[in-house]
């Protein structure tokens, strides 16, 4: 019954209502595409990250010679496999990556770029997830070959076939340089793709004048379904390492290059282990998607705080003009709480519909945003970690932007409701109108 008063009192003064849902719909329609702009930025992150920088799990670490200076590099690789896959018998592959940080020298320019050294022919996740637009993958199983992304090409102004000399520091502290040719360009991933690049594993060795048993990085990947357990895993790697005689660093989730300083200034020498999931490796950029998410909800509070002072002015009205109909119904018997009841109902009422419908807008202009492929500019690549503009409005965010919104468009309601409530009949019944 509250229901279908509520909604035939909606009815009566529909083009008042019609302006609040077009308001209150338009709020959840941004709210639902800012949200799915943070949960491709999320989605993004997540696939370049594992891409590019990190497996789910990693097994990393520093080699000194001396105590003052350190290398990024794992030696006897294939031991710590062994313990690796005894550990983690879920796992998916394991990739061996070399890291160094390098200039790369063209005709007609340079650049400094971090150095991602791979065999091809075990990176099943990179070959789905780079997009070649010239030049195959496949070559990068060839010694002196190397793939930049287009912007890193663009920049040094080569195309697939050119020559490019690299130059970097060894771990002895002399300098060294290597001659490679670039055998392919894949599109842009965003901004972790701006400063990295894959060479042949074997050419990044010979750069850095490493053994063949020596790695950069022993990234771990995990099956879809066993994503959430990365943390217990990264764990119960740890244990096993130790229990197989090696020497780990203290837990710190932040990218490898960050640690360089720590170090170096320890006084150990020899090799020591360090374990971090795909999150601490892109930690010092995660906080953009948590900042578009706050963001979303803070500018949907905004919004709401200008409606709601609209909505509470027109309850006030609609009681003003309903006076005597609320003397009315009191006189038959009708209590204070079934009026607040009813008011609360039409509160709850406008916010449910005008939501669900900003809600379906939200959705249909989030794929249409995706159909459209939209490219997005260098500065703006940097922030939502993409080349293009993903909007992902997942049944999680959708709801819990329905339930948010409406929940606060029915408690704006509860203060005109009370002052409804409280009118006595007597009083209301002799109300001019």
């Amino acid at each position: 019954m509250l229901l279908r008063i509520a909604f035939l009192s909606l009815w009566q003064h529909r083009r008042r209502t019609g302006v609040l849902m077009v308001s209150i719909g338009l709020v959840t329609a941004l709210m639902v595409v800012m949200l799915g702009v943070g949960e491709g930025m999320n989605r993004s992150l997540v696939e370049s990250s594992t891409t590019l920088m990190s497996g789910h799990v990693n097994v990393a670490g520093f080699f000194k010679v001396t105590a003052g200076q350190a290398s990024p590099v794992v030696t006897h690789a294939d031991e710590v496999i062994a313990v690796i896959r005894k550990e983690v018998p879920e796992l998916t592959y394991i990739a061996s990556r070399g890291r160094g940080f390098a200039k790369v020298i063209s005709d007609s320019g340079s650049t400094l770029i971090g150095l991602g050294g791979i065999d091809i022919t075990k990176e099943q996740g990179l070959q789905k997830a780079l997009h070649v637009k010239e030049g195959r993958l496949e070559d990068l199983a060839n010694p002196g070959s190397i793939l930049l992304f287009e912007d890193q090409a663009a920049n040094l102004n080569v195309r697939v076939g050119d020559a490019l000399t690299i130059s970097a520091p060894t771990p002895r502290g002399t300098n060294n340089t290597v001659d490679v040719t670039l055998v392919a360009v894949a599109r842009s991933m965003g901004m972790m793709s701006q400063f990295s690049c894959f060479l042949n594993e074997g050419t990044l060795r010979q750069l850095y004048q490493l053994k063949g048993d020596t790695t950069g990085a022993l990234q771990v990947y995990l099956p879809t379904s066993e994503l959430e357990t990365v943390k217990k895993v990264q764990a119960r790697l740890r244990e096993g390492l130790i229990k197989a005689g090696y020497l780990l660093m203290e837990d710190d989730p932040r990218a490898f290059f960050f640690k360089f300083e720590n170090v170096s200034r320890e006084p150990w020498v020899g090799q020591k282990l360090d374990l971090t999931n795909w999150h601490d490796e892109v930690s010092f950029v995660a906080w953009t998607v948590d900042l578009m998410s706050a963001l979303s909800f803070f500018l949907g509070a905004v919004l709401l705080q200008v409606i709601g002072v609209g909505i509470m002015i027109v309850m006030w009205i609609s009681i003003r003009e309903r006076t005597r109909e609320i003397g009315t119904l009191r006189a038959i018997g009708m209590q204070r709480t079934s009026v607040l009841l009813m008011f609360l109902t039409e509160g709850f009422l406008l916010g449910a519909l005008s939501t669900l419908g900003g809600a379906v807008l939200g959705v249909v202009l989030s794929f249409a945003l995706n159909a459209a492929h939209l490219g997005l500019p260098i500065g703006v690549q940097f922030v939502l970690l993409s080349d293009t503009l993903v909007v992902i409005p997942t049944l999680q965010w959708v709801l819990a932007t329905v339930l948010f919104i409406s929940s606060v468009v029915t408690l704006i309601s509860v203060i005109p409701s009370f002052i409804a409530a409280r009118l006595k009949p007597v009083s209301a019944m002799q109300h001019a109108g």
